[in-house]
């Protein structure tokens, strides 16, 4: 039985203006033929047998590489450490090599059978992190950082690095902002720290910081309310990265300075090694489908429902129809992905070359995500090995396509909240086969009445984008004298996007406007382009030698890097027939009327900085390490453009004391630490006097007051560690406490000067945001020999977040939407309570007129925090032979999620709209014209267990005589399961409803939901 995947277009989107490239290309029939084309078979005059085992216990060793030296024969122990191989001659030297343990060359002499036994090797199993401008031994680490490999990383349809990530270190939240491709994730290192800056962590990749900017606009409000931009990484090919490191404390983070206050993470991707060369390639194919879907009437429940709550039918509220529009909106996707990489190389030059292609659909129609990237990392000594200069490139080409999906659209809902409304009774379609609607058509065949048609909606709303990026950096690594290198960093990141929209003139409920005295549905058009540029220079100097009593490794440098960010848009309207689309944006019916509108922005600053760090190990037992940085930003103002970050850590290796029993632990360091990093994640001249431009009349207002005496934001933390290892290093892990304050800050805030005419100021509020917390992991090789193994990795983190010295006032935020709900908020800022806390009245219930009861009247009440008290998470890894499967569960508890979209449309005066409700809103005893006020009925716990990730995999044993050194097969299921309480889709989820320009968090309206998704995945090696 044979399957054939075919890709008939790049980049799967219907045309919004666009040229589009179609081809067809079958993956298993390209892999078939590249095995056809390089398989042999080997001329053999000598076959050798033999067995590998572990000196240390004489068990088994499968999977050794065994290779006749000098040439590219090989193959792999099988299950029981035995191998087969042909070889050339008697005088042939065989070379057996695994992973932590000392490779060994083994001349043949003329035998048929050679048996060895592999020792382990001592620095091979010492792991190696990359820190802040180098390397370090992780035995040595004195602060908080956290190293997470390939062979570790989620498995399935990854969109962006951070999801290889989720859930599978200590002290690192994700939540993503919806389960659209491609959508944003909102990452918190050990809490929440901010209220106007940004909360994600700093990203370095490959030595380069990227700005956290979108690199695509979030689309203009045309009546579906505003949408979001998509994740800035996603242009990296996730296939293409070998490591994340997180910095999570102070002492770790302080070599990044004003940008450290979020923690960091470092992203290195795949380099070339030293040795024989490999061709590798990789095809998935991936179903996905809701994992839970609203309850709601049928059309035939809905007649009994409408006479039970007092309606009475007639034929506005009950038609023909029996459409399920939840079916209408979604579907069952198929992804598919393909990477191609060779990479190699000897002593003075390697190299990496790779091509990925990816194609994610969403389970909802008319989204996607495509994304072609092409990745080169080269390295190459010479001058006796004191010069090496490196270089790294990647580039690539995105296409999203999005449904009209907004955070805050009316009571008419986008497409997600007019598919939950949407009567089941209506049909799609009318007699004449023009879209249903309850109202009337005008003479010129404009729909009349506000009734959304979701089937409408896709078909007549069309939105795109396109984004190419292209992020590199080369450098240049020279030793001076022995132990002392200068090296030299260029770095660029340059993306340029375009998003393009269309509302068709005849979709009912949009646009409505007065054209010649008729109130009429016009057409829309928008087209935004945004450019985001960043150039990077850094010196740095590196010394690592012995020093007195033990071993110095200092770095010290300096950096400079500039941003730019400017966008411009044009919108046009009153298109009277679909004539006016987006090639043809300046095609307008009635000269009369205002039909343009356009705008640009521009964002520029720099950051030039000076740091250093200072390591000193003595003797193995104590570590010190020493961090300042000195940050220079346009962003702030006269009085304030630099700040100092400084931080120390220390730690001591008590397993080689002489007071502590030996034979007991395989290592055993306590750590501490304290230091200051800073937050500058908000938009440039914000401490300059700006204007806004009026569209209407070409006049501009006062809008933000100068200051010059704004500052950065300062975190300051400290904490403490322990590392352990036990049972010749079976069991592994780490405990820490850590206490995280953060002054100074940064809000804007109302203009209390009377003198300027600016009614609002950005300044440091005299606050604090605490976040005290502990993390726990450990790592143990239940089963660490013979055929079959099984390791079980566990992580737990505690964080509480609190607001301090506020004073008495409060911010509030959380935006509720709905029909009637017009102001209204659900969070506020307030001092003594979690930031975005939950401030709602109190529900008890209905009364007997079945009305809802409020105990305290309509006064708001603290009713929980959106931050999770705890998260977990589990893996399971078993091998058996050349099977292997990995099962990962993760958690959060302590938490609350307030169902805006619950609060929006289900509740029983929604029927009298004719609209649909859940089963149980139909069936409880409110009474139709009871308001559906913000309070906690519609807050609800978020807590959640999720069977996240599981992949089986099976490696074939091959021919030692075939080119093709590996083939694996697989399958991984994501979101297989959940376990919660809450009542929408998914409790993992922040719909941005910022109030006032004050972030939300913790709010569910509408929602893209997260998809169950199945992966069949083959890779092999060449």
């Amino acid at each position: 039985m044979s399957t054939i995947i075919t890709l008939q277009k790049l980049g799967n989107l219907p045309d919004a203006g666009y040229k589009s490239t179609s081809f067809r290309f079958s993956p298993l029939r390209f892999l078939w033929f590249l095995i056809l084309l390089v398989s042999t078979t080997a001329y053999a005059q000598k076959t050798v047998k033999g067995k590998v085992s572990d000196a240390a216990d004489g068990s088994s060793l499968p999977g050794v590489s065994v290779s006749v030296k000098g040439t590219t024969t090989g193959t792999t122990t099988d299950a029981g450490g035995n191998y087969t191989l042909n070889v050339p001659s008697d005088n042939t030297t065989l070379v057996f090599s695994f992973v932590g343990y000392v490779s060994q060359e083994i001349a043949l002499g003329g035998r048929s059978s050679v048996n060895i036994s592999l020792a382990a090797d001592v620095q091979a199993l010492q792991e190696v992190v990359v820190i802040g401008y180098g390397e370090q031994q992780k035995k040595d680490v004195t602060g908080g950082v956290v190293a997470v490999t390939s062979k570790d990383f989620n498995q399935g349809v990854i969109a962006s690095p951070e999801q290889l990530l989720q859930g599978r270190a200590a002290g690192i939240q994700m939540t993503p902002a919806s389960g659209e491709p491609g959508a944003g994730v909102n990452i918190r290192i050990r809490g929440t720290t901010s209220v106007r800056s940004g909360n994600n962590p700093l990203y370095v990749i490959d030595g380069v910081p990227v700005s956290g900017d979108a690199t695509t606009d979030g689309g203009a409000d045309y009546g579906s309310g505003g949408g979001t931009s998509k994740n800035p990484l996603n242009f990296l090919n996730p296939s293409d990265i070998e490591s994340i490191t997180v910095l999570k404390d102070a002492s770790a983070a302080a070599i990044y300075g004003a940008r450290g206050a979020n923690g960091v993470v470092l992203i290195t991707t795949k380099k070339g090694k030293n040795g024989q060369s490999m061709l590798n390639f990789s095809a998935s194919g991936s179903v996905s489908g809701t994992l839970k879907r609203y309850d709601l009437l049928s059309a035939s429940e809905f007649p009994d429902a409408l006479t039970r709550s007092g309606n009475t039918i007639n034929n506005i509220n009950v038609r023909n129809g029996n459409t399920d529009w939840q079916k209408e909106i979604f579907r069952s996707s198929f992804s598919q992905n393909y990477n191609l990489n060779y990479g190699g190389g000897n002593e003075t030059t390697t190299y990496y070359m790779s091509l990925g292609y990816s194609d994610q659909q969403g389970i909802i129609k008319n989204t996607a995500m495509t994304r072609l990237t092409g990745r080169v990392n080269a390295s190459h000594k010479m001058l006796n090995d004191k010069l090496r200069v490196d270089l790294q490139l990647t580039t690539s080409g995105i296409k999203d396509q999005y449904a009209p999906i907004g955070n805050n659209a009316g009571y008419q809902g986008s497409l997600l909240g007019a598919a939950l409304q949407a009567n089941p009774t209506y049909p799609i379609y009318d007699e004449q086969g023009r879209y249903f609607t309850p109202g009337n058509y005008d003479v010129a065949g404009h729909p009349q009445g506000d009734f959304r048609n979701p089937v409408a909606m896709l078909n007549m709303i069309h939105d795109n984008s396109n984004t190419n990026r292209t992020l590199g950096n080369i450098s240049a690594t020279y030793r001076l004298i022995k132990g002392l290198s200068y090296k030299i960093n260029f770095g660029i990141d340059n993306s340029s996007s375009e998003r393009a929209q269309k509302v068709d003139p005849y979709l009912t409920g949009y646009n409505s406007n007065q054209v010649n005295n008729i109130n009429v549905f016009t057409g829309f058009n928008n087209i935004q382009n945004r450019t985001t540029t960043s150039r990077l220079v850094e010196h740095t100097l590196s010394y690592n030698e012995k020093v007195g009593i033990g071993q110095l490794d200092a770095v010290a440098g300096f950096s400079y890097q500039k941003f730019e960010n400017k966008g411009h848009y044009i919108q046009s309207g009153y298109f009277l027939d679909s004539t006016g689309t987006i090639d043809n944006i300046g095609y307008v019916n009635n000269k009369d009327y205002k039909a343009f509108f356009a705008g640009e922005d521009k964002n520029v600053f720099e950051l030039q900085s000076y740091f250093g760090r200072v390591n000193y190990n003595i003797k193995d037992k104590y570590m010190l390490t020493a961090t300042v940085r000195i940050d220079g930003s346009s962003k702030f103002g006269s009085n304030n453009k630099y700040g100092t970050f400084p931080s120390l850590g220390a730690a001591w290796r008590l397993s080689n004391e002489s007071f502590i029993p030996q034979g007991i632990f395989d290592d055993l360091k306590l750590r501490g630490s304290w230091g200051i990093t800073g937050n500058q994640e908000f938009p440039a001249n914000l401490t300059k006097a700006t204007r806004n431009v009026n569209p209407n009349n070409a006049t501009s207002d006062a809008d933000n007051a100068a200051n010059d005496n704004l500052k950065w934001e300062q975190t300051r933390q400290w904490a403490v560690g322990l590392d352990f290892a036990f049972l010749s290093g079976r069991l592994t892990g780490s405990v820490d406490y850590f206490n995280k304050n953060t002054k100074d800050l940064l809000f804007r805030d109302l203009n209390d000067n009377p003198v300027s005419p600016s009614p609002y100021i950005w300044r440091n509020l005299d606050a604090n945001v605490s976040n005290k917390g502990f993390e726990f992991s450990v790592n143990y090789k239940a089963v660490d020999k013979g055929v079959f193994r099984w390791e079980i990795a566990y992580n737990l983190t505690h964080v509480v977040n609190k607001v301090e010295k506020l004073g008495g006032s409060f911010r509030p935020t959380g935006e509720i939407n709905g029909q009637g709900l017009s102001g209204a908020y659900a969070q506020r800022i307030q001092q003594g309570y979690p930031l975005f806390a939950f401030f709602v009245p109190k529900f008890s219930g209905f009364d007997e007129n079945g009305f809802a009861v409020y105990p305290n009247g309509d006064q708001p009440v603290y009713s929980g925090s959106p931050q999770p008290k705890f998260t977990h998470g589990l893996t399971n890894n078993f091998s058996y032979g050349n099977w292997n499967l990995s099962i990962f569960i993760n958690s959060s508890t302590g938490f609350y999620i307030y169902n805006n979209t619950a609060n929006a449309l289900f509740y029983k005066a929604a029927l009298n709209l004719a609209h649909n409700v859940t089963k149980d809103v139909a069936n409880n005893s409110e009474y139709r014209f009871n308001a559906g006020s913000v309070s906690s009925r519609f807050l609800e716990k978020g807590d959640f267990i999720r069977l996240s990730n599981v992949n089986l995999g099976y490696t074939f044993k091959l021919p030692e005589a075939s080119q093709v050194k590996t083939l694996r097969l697989s399958v991984t299921g994501q979101n297989l399961f959940l376990l919660t309480k809450y009542t929408g889709v998914d409790p993992e989820v922040n719909t941005n409803k910022a109030l006032n320009q004050i972030p939300s968090l913790g709010i569910d309206y509408t929602s893209y939901p997260s998809a169950r998704v199945i992966t069949f995945g083959l890779n092999a090696s060449f």
